[in-house]
C-alpha cells in the first residue's frame, strides 16, 4: 500500500501500525529514504550541485549503501549555501501553493521554510491517529484550542491547518479556536466552552501551559470540571512537570491525557509521544540504571517519541540526530543539531528484560495495549546550538552579547555571560543571565535593572518569537534574573578553557 493511500486513510493506517511488524515499517522507511535521495539528485538543483561538489554519482536506483554514503547536510553546509529556489523541487518556489514559516531570525536573517499541502496532509494523518487513540475524538465532542504562536512561526498555523483537515475530512465533532499564546483568551475560551463540549484539548508550549493552569487556579477555576487535555510542542520537560500538570489540571489518565511533539520549522512535526513512550519514560525515571541503559545517562531524561519511518527517517550519527524527509524543502541526512539517539521497539523490550522488567506486562497493567504501535523510538536531550529556550522562544548568546555591549556598559562589563533556563520547585519556568564584571567594577541593583532592560529591548527588536511571547505573556514572565559576578569568578567565568555561553540545568 502506497504512503499516500495511508495518509488519506489514517484510521486504517493506525490499525496497520498495531498489527504489521516493526521491521515492515523500517523497510518502508528505507525505501522512502533511497527514493528521496534519487529524486533529489535529479530534481533539486541545489542537491545536484551539492553531490557534484562531493564527486558523488548515484546509480539510477540507489540502495541503503548509497544512502549512507550521501553527505550529511545542515543549515550552513547546505541551506544557507544555495538560493531558496534552488533548494526546492525543480528549482521553483512558485510552482505550487505554499505556506511559508520562518525561524526567529536569531542567528541573523530569518530562514524561510516553504511547505505545500503535502506536509499539511501528512501531519493531519498523524494527528488524526493520535487524536483518536489518545483523546477519542470520534466519540467525544471536542474543542481544540491552538495556543501556539499564530504568526510566521510554524507551531500555530501548521497545527491549525492539520486539525482543520482532521475535523473536515473525518467529520468529527471537533471545533477549533485560535487565541495563540494569550493566556487570558485561552482561559476565557475554557470557561465559555467547557460546559458545551465533552472535552477541551489545549495545545501550547510547556511553560505557558503551566502558567495557564496556575492562573486558572488563582481565578478559582475548577480544572477537573473542564475536562481538559494537553498537547505540548517546542521543548522537552521532566516527568515531574507532567505529574504537576496531571495533578493541578485534574487529568484522569497519566498516559493519554498529555502528549508532546518533536518537531522543527525545518521539517515540521517529526515524531510524538505515544502512551507507550510515556510509560517507558515514567518507568525509566524511577530506575536511573535502566535510564542509563536506555539513553546513556543516569539522571538526564530525554524527550522520547515514536516516529513513522516512511514519513521521517531518523539516523543517529555519533550521538547526533539526522533526519530524511520530503518536507517543504526536501532534505536527506539533515543534521537536526539535536543530541540523542534511536531505539527500535525490539531493542527497548530487550533492555527492559535485561533489567528484570517485562514491558509487555507493564503495558497491560497501564491499560494502553490498544494504543501500541510497532514503530521505532527517537530520543533527544538538547540542541547543540547553544540556545536557551524560554516559553518556546530560542534565545542565542549573540543576542545577549549585543545587549551587554551597549555603550553605557562598556566600562563595567566584559561582555561575557552565561544563560540558563530552569524550572523552580513549583514548576514555573524562568531564566538567569550571569554577567561578568570588568576588573575593579562593582555590582549594584541599578546596574542589574539596566542590564535586564537592555536585554529585553534587544530581544524585542531582533527576536520575533521572544517579542510575540512578551506581548502575549507579559514582561514579568519573560524578563531574566540578572546576576553580576566579579571578573574571572567561578563557576560561570574562568580564564582557563572555553567559555560556556549556555548552561544546561
Amino acid at each position: 500500500m502506497k504512503t499516500i493511500a495511508l495518509i488519506n486513510d489514517p484510521v486504517r493506517w493506525a490499525a496497520l501500525l498495531g498489527t504489521k511488524s516493526e521491521g515492515y515499517w523500517i523497510k518502508r522507511g528505507e525505501r522512502m529514504a533511497c527514493a528521496l535521495l534519487a529524486d533529489m539528485a535529479r530534481n533539486v538543483p541545489a542537491y545536484k550541485k551539492h553531490l557534484a561538489d562531493f564527486h558523488i554519482r548515484l546509480p539510477k536506483k540507489p540502495g541503503m549503501r548509497d544512502f549512507l554514503s550521501a553527505p550529511i547536510i545542515g543549515k550552513d553546509s547546505y541551506l544557507r549555501k544555495y538560493s531558496l529556489t534552488d533548494l526546492c523541487w525543480m528549482g521553483s518556489l512558485t510552482g505550487m501553493p505554499r505556506i511559508v514559516s520562518a525561524t526567529s531570525g536569531s542567528t541573523g536573517d530569518p530562514f524561510y521554510f516553504p511547505r505545500s499541502q503535502e506536509q499539511d496532509l501528512q501531519y493531519a494523518a498523524v494527528a488524526e491517529m493520535y487524536l483518536r487513540s489518545n483523546f477519542s475524538i470520534h466519540t467525544k465532542s471536542t474543542l481544540f484550542i491552538v495556543g501556539w504562536g499564530m504568526g510566521v512561526w510554524i507551531g500555530g498555523v501548521f497545527s491549525y491547518a492539520a486539525i482543520r483537515i482532521v475535523a473536515e475530512r473525518g467529520k468529527y465533532p471537533l471545533s477549533i479556536i485560535t487565541p495563540g499564546t494569550s493566556s487570558d483568551e485561552i482561559l476565557k475560551a475554557v470557561q465559555k466552552f467547557a460546559p458545551l463540549y465533552d472535552q477541551i484539548i489545549i495545545g501550547g508550549y510547556p511553560p505557558m501551559i503551566k502558567d495557564l493552569i496556575d492562573e486558572g487556579e488563582r481565578r478559582g477555576m475548577e480544572w477537573k470540571k473542564s475536562h481538559v487535555k494537553f498537547i505540548f510542542s517546542a521543548e522537552g520537560f521532566s516527568e515531574a512537570f507532567r505529574t504537576y500538570v496531571i495533578k493541578h489540571a485534574g487529568l484522569l489518565h497519566e498516559y493519554t491525557d498529555t502528549l508532546n511533539h518533536y518537531g522543527s520549522v525545518d521539517l515540521g512535526t517529526m515524531a510524538h509521544e505515544t502512551p507507550l513512550a510515556i510509560l517507558v519514560r515514567r518507568l525509566a525515571v524511577k530506575n536511573p540504571v535502566l535510564n542509563e541503559a536506555l539513553f546513556g545517562q543516569k539522571h538526564n531524561q530525554p524527550t522520547l517519541a515514536q516516529y513513522i519511518p516512511e514519513l521521517f527517517y531518523f539516523e543517529a550519527d555519533s550521538g547526533n540526530l539526522l533526519c530524511t524527509a520530503r518536507s517543504g524543502i526536501p532534505l536527506v541526512r539533515y543534521d537536526l543539531m539535536d543530541t540523542g539517539g534511536i531505539l527500535t521497539f525490539k531493542e527497548m523490550q530487550k533492555v527492559f528484560a535485561a533489567y528484570g522488567v517485562n514491558l509487555d506486562a507493564e503495558i497491560k497493567k497501564a491499560g494502553i495495549a490498544a494504543t501500541v504501535w510497532n514503530i521505532p523510538f527517537v530520543y533527544l536531550f538538547e540542541r547543540r546550538d547553544f540556545t536557551v529556550k524560554i516559553f518556546g522562544a530560542n534565545i542565542y548568546p549573540q543576542e545577549i552579547r549585543r545587549a551587554l555591549e551597549a555603550v553605557r556598559f562598556r566600562k563595567v562589563l566584559t561582555g561575557k555571560h552565561t544563560a540558563e533556563a530552569y524550572y523552580d520547585q513549583q514548576m514555573n519556568q524562568s531564566w538567569n543571565v550571569h554577567v561578568e564584571l570588568q576588573k575593579n567594577s562593582k555590582s549594584s541593583a541599578l546596574l542589574m535593572r539596566e542590564i535586564q532592560a537592555q536585554i529585553i529591548s534587544e530581544l524585542t527588536e531582533h527576536n520575533s518569537e521572544f517579542a510575540n511571547n512578551l506581548k502575549s505573556m507579559g514582561e514579568r514572565r519573560m524578563t531574566p534574573n540578572v546576576f553580576c559576578w566579579p571578573y574571572g569568578s567561578p563557576p560561570h567565568f574562568s580564564s582557563s578553557g572555553k567559555h560556556k555561553w549556555v548552561r544546561k540545568t
